[in-house]
């Protein structure tokens, strides 16, 4: 198992930048950002632009492999989280169209895996959401817009490793904008499309909130990881007390650097082992006491790096 990180954290450095640095301090893989520049940015780690996809020619390709190959780094994935199922059909269509252009990147770059939503729909006309007619709703589109993207991947030579974050807003409660975010509605996924280059980017944090067993869920769907993202999440009792769970953690969610959180690594990490998974714990920065400047980003990854590297071989 190696370990990764993910740039998303560090937007404000190139991708020569942020490799020289991850070599240097003994990091193994990245997941990198790639964002269209017009979308993203209303969004908290969104937006990130580390590989312009649009403007990946055969010299550039090249470079970015000469350049990682130099310093003893591999990509682990092409990271562009969107909504491929916004109600939106503009926005809908620009997503499609540029997670495509992220698929062929990968493809071209030799780059196995591509990590992204499913994304989510609802009904602008509805006056209320009704949650089973919600979920046959999404389904619905799934099924008309996921199987297209799956066998574009698998033409590319390419994995899709779907997050299943809930993306939970006050504008997007109690939905989300995510379609698969517990077990009962990824195995239904997994039913609807079931092809093999279609997985998980594995993330234990969204499960801690929702009170989701992730030792379960490895056991369960061990065939499905393609990627996992390492990321710890805390909850804040006093504040959870005040909002109670109805909120869905609003305000007593609290995203962890690993180690820092409630997640057991050492036994998610030894769960790993017995699935067989062997590929890369890419660390997913978003813990608020390490946020603010370059340093400080910098040193939450390190910190992160020397609780996971205690686990692996």
């Amino acid at each position: 198992m190696k370990l990764g990180l993910f740039t998303a954290a560090l937007p404000g450095l190139s991708i020569e930048d942020i490799a020289g640095w991850a070599s240097g301090t003994g990091f193994q893989m990245l997941e990198i950002a790639c964002w269209p520049a017009d979308e993203g940015k209303d969004r908290k780690y969104g937006g990130v632009v580390h590989i312009d996809t649009k403007k990946l020619d055969s010299a550039k390709v090249e470079e970015i492999q000469a350049m990682l190959s130099e310093k003893g780094l591999s990509i682990s994935s092409l990271g562009y989280y969107p909504n491929p199922l916004d109600p939106d059909i503009e926005a809908r269509n620009h997503c499609i169209h540029h997670l495509k252009s992220v698929i062929a990147a990968a493809g071209r770059l030799g780059v196995s895996t591509v990590g992204t939503f499913v994304g989510r729909t609802w009904d602008p006309a509805a006056t209320g959401r009704v949650w089973q007619k919600d979920i046959d709703l999404n389904f619905e589109q799934f099924e008309k817009v996921w199987p297209d993207l799956v066998k574009y991947a698998a033409d590319n030579g390419v994995k899709i490793a779907i997050e299943h974050c809930p993306m939970l807003w006050a504008d997007t409660w109690p939905g989300g904008s995510n379609l698969p975010y517990s077990p009962a509605l990824i195995r239904r996924m997994f039913e609807t499309i079931r092809d093999e280059n279609f997985g998980l980017n594995f993330d234990p944090s969204h499960f801690v909130w929702q009170h989701i067993d992730y030792i379960r869920f490895i056991n369960e769907f061990k065939d499905r990881i393609f990627h996992v993202h390492a990321k710890d999440m805390d909850i804040d009792r006093d504040m959870l007390y005040e909002d109670g769970i109805v909120t869905c953690g609003f305000r007593w969610q609290r995203p962890r650097l690993p180690g820092m959180g409630l997640i057991d690594w050492k036994k998610l990490i030894t769960t790993l082992y017995d699935v067989g998974y062997n590929f890369v714990l890419s660390i997913e920065h978003e813990d608020r006491n390490f946020e603010g400047t370059e340093a400080l980003v910098k040193r939450g990854f390190l910190v992160a790096k020397k609780t996971l590297e205690m686990h692996i071989i």
